[in-house]
């Protein structure tokens, strides 16, 4: 019988969306992308969905997605974000599981908790809620039950794998260490075994309570290693020899699988061009006779397990320790000279928090709800399908008064509690040498955000959180402790209805906003809004209601917002005042703007509205960074009018000392430079034909020994050739694809290489299966004749192989 090989990726992004907001803020640390997830996206999970695959020439011979030829878990909070911000990625994922399930019978799938919680340190029924919510998860997104559970860094004790049992789960997959002893079904005698003897290529059944069983897999460490943190990836045939020695050295005659498992973001992220390799790997074990590309389900429908197998409890594939490295200084670390004493008091703190959430929940749910934990299970609908329509349907069924207004918020406030609370265990917070790094800072935003809703139900938290944190001591004195990295980087990014309606006014002073709107998860309705300008100065008055989406709570906020001129913003708010408070404070704004000086007006705002006042720094990051670049643009607009002035005035005189051999001053070429940049920038980003402007202010900037800046104008060059493949159909398929060769000329004659991965994937599906009809075809008339020269000339220079 042949060998069969399965490889497992293991995909996941922890939850980086600010909590109040349900959005990831832009981070410059993953420069040039967007954010961390955008970033691991652009080296990892969109290349594996169009990996790569060479001729002899270094040319594309095909783009494969990978995710059907392998075994992999997509983590809810990494699909959350793809379905939102990658959907062709996401679809990549959804596709390879359709493929395997129509050719293999199963697909290749599998599921994930909801969170990248350590199981074996959560409460039991914690455990059933990250188990269901992830099989929720799984079918909305892959339409079908899973048969598999990955666990978050395989930590495992029984009770974990009875709950996995009990709510239908098949499989999951474990490191080889992880394996205590086995025996031969059913009454064979245990054997003590350690990972270097352990027979990996086999599923064994558990059995961690009584009346209930699970299949395990035991990855083969080894090569698993090796291809994570060795060589193994440097060549797709070496990973393909490796596979094929482990099959010959199977000692099982009932069919063997050998397989690994190893973090997904290994292919392409921690090692450039894994997926490459990968997609090499795959493709000549599926394409010989020596083995077969398969999945563990399938594989466990075949080869149903003739051993059994004890766990080692409380063991995990990255901690030596067992699973200390989340709640201990074990020793495991990532650089050698930090200590870790934090990591305990913070999962006290939390544990303690969470302790007092299921108090409150123990409290408060038996008023609003029919059954809390039945409750809790469904609240996956709402947060899977995110309209009003689920949270009508969530409510009509679990909420004892779903049309009273504030149980319904209280409901969902107490849901969104419990949520939270479960998010403040991901697993990233505790793996780390730091506390104030981005992955503690970023549970303790979740607390916070805990802390917010259960004050709305009178419990108070954060003080006494607060001093348990104080225990948590970190190795930087700018963040001496757990407390001061709450207070300075956790607390600053919480979200309230005053802070919503001042983003709301200030970026009303940029820009027209209707009177209904969305911010991010808060919806905003204007009242009775109004506009005062004096000279430069321009005061907005009005009131806004924002809403919660989550949670329906909504305030009505009166504000008034300055603006003096540029970056200066004076914005105060208030909540809960009368009609008659407000217009009292707007009448009189209204008249000191008309009659007084602007430092007066500003008085009369902070005794009206107190002494909190928002500026363009208190803008959320996003909308912060685009009215700045707003501001910027109309300043530049303004120099440019003055560079062109003093370019076309001083051209002649320039030319004069360049070619009399004298340096040309740093402030004429400065004005050349801009001029000549902002000419070749909007000749690229033209529609239309790319005209010889283009090359003229790409020669007078050589001319006067300018490069062309890559950062600049490699964006553009690649947006053009992208478009151009967009249109490119029918009448116009000819003239878009000679554009393409135009614009590529361009770019090498300014010694730019445009990055063609995206122009590659849309030649792939849109044009590709056009040239081979036409190739196929009989000699056809001369506009097909020319269509076909057109994709080839464009194939060729897209690097495909001919």
């Amino acid at each position: 019988m042949s060998a069969l090989f399965c490889i497992h990726g293991h995909f996941y992004q922890p939850s980086r969306e600010n909590p109040w907001l349900d959005f990831v803020e832009v981070d410059d640390s993953a420069a040039p992308a967007h954010d961390w997830n955008d970033r691991v996206n652009l080296e990892c999970y969109a290349p594996n969905a169009s990996a790569r695959m060479l001729d002899g020439k270094g040319r594309i011979a095909r783009i494969a997605n990978n995710y059907a030829s392998i075994s992999f878990d997509l983590a809810p909070s990494l699909g959350r974000w793809l379905e939102r911000h990658a959907p062709e990625v996401y679809s990549a994922f959804q596709e390879a599981d359709r493929r395997s399930v129509a050719e293999r019978g199963f697909g290749n799938a599998v599921a994930h908790p909801y969170t990248h919680v350590i199981l074996p340190l959560a409460p039991r029924q914690e455990k059933m809620v990250q188990v269901r919510w992830g099989i929720a998860d799984f079918r909305r997104r892959f339409g079908r039950p899973p048969e598999g559970m990955w666990l978050p860094e395989t930590a495992v004790d029984n009770e974990t794998l009875a709950v996995l049992a009990e709510c239908g789960i098949a499989y999951t997959i474990l490191a080889p260490h992880q394996a205590r002893r086995v025996r031969a079904a059913p009454s064979g005698e245990w054997v003590e075994v350690r990972p270097e003897v352990l027979d990996t290529t086999r599923a064994y059944t558990c059995r961690p309570a009584a009346g209930l069983s699970i299949a395990l897999f035991f990855y083969d460490g080894p090569m698993s290693r090796d291809v994570a943190f060795g060589g193994l990836l440097e060549s797709g045939d070496e990973m393909v020899g490796r596979l094929l020695a482990a099959a010959s050295d199977s000692e099982w005659s009932g069919g063997s699988l050998v397989h690994i498992a190893t973090d997904g973001e290994t292919y392409g992220h921690h090692r450039k061009f894994g997926e490459m390799a990968l997609a090499r790997a795959t493709s000549v074990l599926d394409g010989g006779g020596d083995g077969e590309v398969t999945n563990y389900a399938a594989f466990l429908a075949d080869h149903p397990p003739t051993h059994e197998v004890e766990i080692n409890e409380r063991t995990s594939w990255s901690c030596a320790h067992g699973i200390e490295r989340w709640r201990s200084d074990c020793g495991c670390r990532t650089r050698g000279d930090w200590h870790q004493r934090w990591r305990g008091p913070l999962r006290e703190s939390l544990e303690w928090l969470r302790e007092e959430c299921d108090a409150l929940a123990e409290e408060a749910g038996p008023r609003l709800l029919y059954d809390p934990q039945a409750a809790r299970d469904s609240y996956i609908e709402v947060l899977q399908n995110g309209n009003r329509g689920a949270t009508e349907r969530f409510l009509a069924g679990q909420a004892l008064r779903p049309r009273d207004p504030g149980d319904r918020r209280a409901v969902l406030s107490l849901m969104e509690m419990q949520r939270h609370a479960m998010q403040m265990f991901a697993s990233d917070g505790w793996f780390f040498d730091e506390i104030s790094r981005a992955e503690p800072v970023q549970l303790l935003r979740h607390a916070a955000r805990v802390i917010q809703l259960a004050a709305r139900f009178g419990r108070e938290l954060e003080a006494p959180f607060l001093e348990r944190l104080g225990g948590a001591e970190g190795n930087l004195p700018a963040y001496p402790d757990g407390r001061a990295v709450y207070e300075r980087l956790a607390r600053p990014a919480s979200v309230d209805a005053r802070r919503v309606a001042a983003h709301h006014a200030i970026t009303s002073i940029f820009a027209d906003q209707p009177d209904e709107s969305e911010i991010y998860s808060y919806a905003v309705a204007r009242r009775g809004w109004r506009r005062v300008a004096r000279g430069p100065h321009t005061l907005l008055l009005g009131r806004v209601q924002v809403t919660e989406r989550q949670t329906g709570e909504a305030d009505l906020v009166s504000c008034a917002a300055l603006h003096m001129g540029g970056t200066e913003v004076h914005c105060c708010v208030a909540a809960g005042w009368d009609e008659e408070a407000h217009a009292f404070a707007s009448d009189a704004l209204a008249l000191a703007i008309e009659t007084g000086a602007v430092a007066e007006v500003i008085r009369q705002m902070d005794d009206l509205f107190g002494r909190r006042s928002y500026t363009l720094r208190d803008l959320f990051a996003e909308e912060r960074r685009q009215v700045l670049a707003r501001l910027s643009a109309e300043t530049l607009t303004r120099l440019e009018s003055s560079y062109r002035q003093i370019y076309l005035e001083s051209r002649g005189l320039m030319a004069t000392l360049r070619d009399a051999d004298v340096p040309v001053p740093k402030e004429f070429t400065a004005a050349v430079e801009f001029i000549l940049t902002s000419d070749l920038s909007r000749a690229i980003a033209a529609p239309g034909v790319l005209g010889d402007g283009a090359w003229q202010a790409l020669e007078e900037l050589r001319s006067w020994g300018i490069a062309a800046a890559t950062e600049v104008f490699e964006p553009l060059l690649r947006a053009r050739v992208e478009q151009r493949l967009r249109d490119a159909e029918g009448l116009f398929l000819v003239e878009n694809l000679q554009e393409i060769g135009r614009t590529l000329d361009l770019a090498s004659d300014a010694g730019i290489t445009v990055n063609l991965w995206q122009a590659q994937n849309l030649f792939q599906t849109r044009l590709l299966p056009l040239l081979h009809g036409l190739e196929q075809g009989p000699p056809g008339e001369a506009s097909l004749e020319a269509a076909r020269a057109a994709l080839e000339t464009a194939a060729e220079r897209l690097y495909f192989s001919r």
